[in-house]
């Protein structure tokens, strides 16, 4: 019979089982969702079904990019407990997820979950997992990036990953690439540059300059000119190249990087951390 996608993403909402293993279920249980759900659980997938409104706030972060640095991952899985998270065996597993993200190239989370992982979906492993380690176990986030040269960060003890596009490549671009990214690490930037911002944040932040000036008795005609002004700061703070340079604060991250390369810039980044 032919099952519907609808009723598999139903299925895999509740239970949290793989998109396949729900399909599969759903097949041998005649399109049954009450059954199929049965099967599920009598296959092991109880615990999932258990603890899918746990939290899982632990985990590991592995950043990791190509031999040619053209290409870079940040995944992320998670887990419930801490001595979970420093588990060998754990932190290995998320790094042989980043390995295949690298191979395959997935465009996104859901296309990571169905590749083949050991004979079976990563999906139905990370599922497995939660059976094996008595955990909600998921894979939380995942980012993929292509330029000319990417560069990644790993903080310590694998809380937070990012990776950073440059647009030239060169050996020289290393050490700088490095810096940029643990610049994102450490200051956290919303977006590349003002032109990145969701305009959503940019009119939350004028409401809020226009809220505080108007509370200062400032006149009601300049509040809009005050708030522009407490925006292009908001910018310089939280924009990643206008941001005072971490290491040097007399200059921001695009004057130390024309400084190393006069066209040398970021074209992207991803950053993922825990919490």
């Amino acid at each position: 019979m032919s099952i519907k996608a609808a009723d598999v993403k139903k299925l895999r909402d509740q239970t949290g089982a793989g998109m396949m293993d729900c399909k599969k279920a759903l097949t041998e249980a005649g399109g049954d969702f009450d059954k199929a759900v049965e099967i599920l659980r009598k296959k092991g997938q109880k615990l999932s079904l258990k603890r899918a409104d746990r939290e899982a706030k632990e985990g590991v972060v592995i950043a990791k990019v190509t031999g040619d640095n053209t290409r870079g991952v940040v995944v992320k899985l998670s887990c419930e407990t801490d001595f979970v998270a420093k588990n060998e065996d754990f932190v290995k597993m998320t790094d042989e997820i980043a390995d295949l993200a690298l191979s395959k190239k997935p465009t996104d989370k859901d296309a990571l979950l169905a590749l083949d992982f050991g004979g079976i979906s990563l999906g139905e492993k990370i599922t497995e997992q939660i059976g094996v380690i008595g955990e909600k176990v998921e894979l939380a986030d995942y980012q993929y990036l292509e330029s000319p040269m990417v560069v990644e960060y790993n903080h310590m003890g694998n809380k937070a990953g990012v990776i950073v596009g440059l647009n030239k490549a060169s050996d020289n671009f290393l050490t700088p690439g490095k810096d940029v990214a643990m610049q994102v690490a450490a200051m956290k930037p919303v977006a590349l540059d003002k032109d990145g911002v969701d305009k959503t944040i940019i009119d939350k932040e004028i409401e809020i300059g226009m809220e505080i000036a108007r509370k200062e008795g400032k006149p009601e005609a300049m509040l809009e000119k005050i708030a522009q002004g407490k925006l292009n700061k908001f910018f310089k703070e939280n924009t990643l190249m206008n941001q005072a340079f971490v290491k040097d604060g007399k200059q921001t991250v695009a004057t130390y990087l024309s400084g190393v390369d006069q066209e040398l810039t970021v074209l992207d980044f991803k950053h993922v951390a825990l919490g």
